[in-house]
């Protein structure tokens, strides 16, 4: 799917990511790919995220709309013309936009679900809540600014998680066709996190012992990027 590009900014980022154990996260992703792993362990999570602004790059930013949105994913490699590429794999997309979710999938890459959204944001505390309307996914979470990443993370500094998902900006996306995933491109202007202290979270997802057998998945640490200039560039989609 080639798509104009879309350009906007991203007032909010979290990255609340876990780490899980390899062959669990194989089992969850298309065979094509395979985990992108770190001290061992594969790297899942889910990006909340707030744009705003969001438009064609050819319209000005007042014209632009603005969402809530949610995305699961999982830090994937695969080979392809004979290169070793990496980015993430997003098993489900959430939004807070019903635009987001009549265009999504038809007029821009990826699927999206709609869901309700309950967010306080004062800069050093966030409490955010969500849960999709076809009540499948629900997540809450309560965190306020840190100085650093937790002491039992697998990260061993900030610098070496920033740097570790500043290569995940190829997204591929589920898709009503089982064998065919929505390419998307995120190019930041200026790429920046700082750690974020999760004092809760509760996240269906990860706690769907189906999927993630006890134990199998620990949250690992949260970051977060704030007022960065952005644009989504469409890429050819893969199929698996």
């Amino acid at each position: 799917m080639r798509l104009p590009t879309v350009q906007g900014l991203i007032r909010r980022r979290i990255l609340a990511n876990f780490r899980v154990d390899p062959e669990v996260f194989q089992h969850l992703i298309p065979s094509r790919f395979t985990p992108k792993l770190h001290n061992g362990f594969a790297i899942a999570g889910v990006c909340l995220i707030r744009l705003e602004e969001i438009r064609p790059k050819s319209i000005p930013a007042f014209a632009g709309v603005s969402s809530e949105n949610a995305a699961h994913r999982f830090a994937v490699q695969w080979d392809e013309d004979g290169l070793n590429r990496e980015g993430v794999f997003i098993s489900r997309r959430d939004t807070s936009s019903r635009l987001n979710q009549a265009l999504g999938g038809r007029f821009f890459p990826g699927e999206h679900h709609h869901a309700r959204f309950d967010v306080t944001d004062d800069g050093p505390e966030i409490h955010f809540s969500m849960r999709s309307a076809d009540d499948r996914v629900t997540l809450e979470l309560e965190a306020n600014a840190a100085t650093g990443l937790p002491s039992d993370s697998i990260f061993k500094s900030l610098e070496e998680s920033s740097n570790f998902f500043e290569g995940g900006s190829v997204g591929y996306s589920v898709t009503a066709e089982n064998d065919r995933l929505d390419g998307l491109k995120l190019e930041t202007k200026d790429w920046h996190v700082e750690p974020l202290d999760v004092r809760r979270l509760a996240s269906s997802f990860f706690e769907d012992t189906q999927n993630f057998p006890e134990g199998s998945a620990q949250f690992d640490h949260a970051l977060i990027m704030r007022n960065v200039a952005h644009e989504w560039r469409s890429i050819d989609d893969l199929y698996v």
